[in-house]
């Protein structure tokens, strides 16, 4: 069961969104026109890192994401694997979506030029739900993608036998450590930012359980996390979760921490199945994860 502490940072952080919700509205009237004058083109590329020999567990999980939400809009998109990808972006992070004559990186511009274009998978929901949505959405962020950044990069055995070769592995030597200590260096000094730089990885590992109840509690026996239809949540918890349980890393304490709930391991199937299976195996990086085998070692 979730500590008390857990439970009262997810109410503020819907109350928080509540707050948001007018002025999140003016905003949108006000730049309803970008990206909107063009439909969406049969060649929008989505950009990520090498997949089979660079790209990391965070990326990846970002990336899957974006390609689910785009999927649950119908919107098609082709996969490039770039090695530099990461510095082609905007935002230096990862992924970003080419489309017509915009850049656009990471999920949640993403949904919002997408929102702009006339696709939306939260339009249903009253504003009591978006913020809920929303708040769970900032959970996950906060919490899951948090954790993969800290096993990436502060423990220190995933560093050596993964991070360090996979992330500095298109380049050559001494390059390719010079940008991986680099990388490292940011990632920890935002954890020290956060507080996340003095936790042990059983901490780490009992924050992902506490973020995992809260959204098996929420998913319930529903389908989805606000009943029969998808939306940028679903996207968001689906790309995370899927690819905890299909990486392998040094250990499987990540990936047994989602298995210990099975709505979740359901939910993320159901997904896989309506929305991957059957597609484009070149246009998502979901094929290659199904079989559990070994993408970062």
């Amino acid at each position: 069961m979730p500590g008390l502490l857990a439970l009262w940072v997810l109410h503020r952080m819907v109350r928080t969104q509540l707050e948001k919700a007018e002025s999140f509205s003016i905003f949108l009237k006000h730049s309803s026109h970008f990206g909107a004058a063009e439909p969406w083109p049969e060649n929008a590329a989505l950009y990520q890192q090498l997949k089979e020999e660079q790209i990391l567990l965070s990326d990846n999980a970002s990336s899957l994401a974006v390609q689910a939400f785009l999927q649950m809009c119908n919107l098609p998109v082709r996969v490039i694997c770039r090695a530099n990808a990461e510095y082609m972006s905007p935002s230096g992070k990862v992924p970003f979506i080419h489309v017509g004559n915009q850049v656009v990186s990471e999920l949640g511009p993403i949904v919002q030029f997408v929102k702009a274009k006339g696709h939306s998978l939260s339009d249903g929901l009253d504003e009591v739900q978006k913020a809920e949505m929303k708040a769970y959405m900032e959970l996950v962020n906060n919490m899951l993608l948090t954790a993969e950044l800290y096993l990436q990069w502060c423990d220190d055995v995933t560093v050596e036998e993964i991070t360090h070769p996979r992330y500095g592995s298109p380049y050559p030597w001494p390059l390719n450590r010079i940008l991986s200590y680099q990388k490292q260096w940011e990632v920890r000094r935002k954890m020290k930012a956060i507080g996340w730089a003095g936790k042990t990885l059983e901490q780490v590992l009992e924050d992902v359980d506490q973020c995992c109840h809260a959204l098996s509690q929420r998913l319930g026996t529903q389908p989805y996390f606000f009943n029969k239809h998808p939306t940028e949540l679903d996207a968001l918890v689906f790309g995370h979760l899927f690819t905890i349980l299909t990486t392998q890393l040094i250990t499987d304490e990540l990936s047994e921490k989602v298995k210990n709930y099975s709505n979740l391991t359901a939910f993320c199937r159901r997904i896989e199945q309506q929305y991957f299976e059957g597609h484009d195996k070149d246009s998502s990086a979901i094929a290659a994860r199904s079989s559990k085998r070994p993408l970062l070692r």
